[in-house]
C-alpha cells in the first residue's frame, strides 16, 4: 500500500515501482488507458522533487507511455501534470496523467482538460476495486513483457 496525497492506494491497483516512483490505475479516468504516476515521497508541488526523483518519475513515465501506446494501438498521449490548486491540482501530491488518446476521443482536443477537472469534481464515476485490480493487473503484464524496469 502506497500513499497518494490523502489517499492509501491499494497494491494490488500499482502495476509499476521503482525506488522513487509508482505507476496505478486512476480510479475516475476520463479514458481508457488513464493511468498516473508519482513519487513515492508525498511532495506537493513539482518544483519540490529532487532532482533523483525527478529523473525517476518522468523515466518511469516515458517507459510506461510506450506501454500504453502499444496496448492502446495509438501514436498519441497527453500526459498532464497539474502544479497547484490554481492549475487544477485536486490530490496534493506530484502526479503525471498519462492519457492514451484516439481519433475523434473529444470534438475538440484541448477539452480533455475540462473533462478532467469534471470528472475530478463527481463523485458518481469511481471504480470499483475489482474493476481496478483487474485493469493493473494486465498493465503488470505488460510491464514484465516489455521488460520495463525500474
Amino acid at each position: 500500500m502506497l500513499k497518494f496525497g490523502q489517499h492509501v492506494i491499494q497494491q494490488s491497483c500499482v502495476f509499476w515501482e521503482s525506488k522513487l516512483s509508482f505507476a496505478f490505475v486512476n480510479i475516475k479516468p476520463v479514458l481508457p488507458g488513464h493511468v498516473l504516476v508519482s513519487p513515492k515521497r508525498i511532495v506537493p508541488s513539482f518544483t519540490n522533487l529532487s532532482p533523483e526523483e525527478n529523473v525517476d518519475l518522468f523515466k518511469g513515465a516515458q517507459q510506461l507511455a510506450s506501454l500504453l501506446k502499444t496496448h492502446y494501438k495509438t501514436e498519441s498521449l497527453t500526459l498532464v501534470v497539474q502544479d497547484g490548486v490554481d492549475a487544477g491540482q485536486s490530490v496534493h501530491h506530484v502526479h503525471i496523467h498519462l492519457m492514451p488518446r484516439q481519433a475523434g476521443d473529444f470534438a475538440n482536443n484541448d477539452d480533455i482538460y475540462g473533462e478532467i477537472e469534471r470528472v475530478d469534481s463527481t463523485t458518481s464515476e469511481i471504480r470499483s476495486e475489482m474493476e481496478m485490480e483487474s485493469e493493473a493487473m494486465i498493465y503488470k503484464e505488460l510491464v514484465k513483457e516489455m521488460g520495463i524496469t525500474s
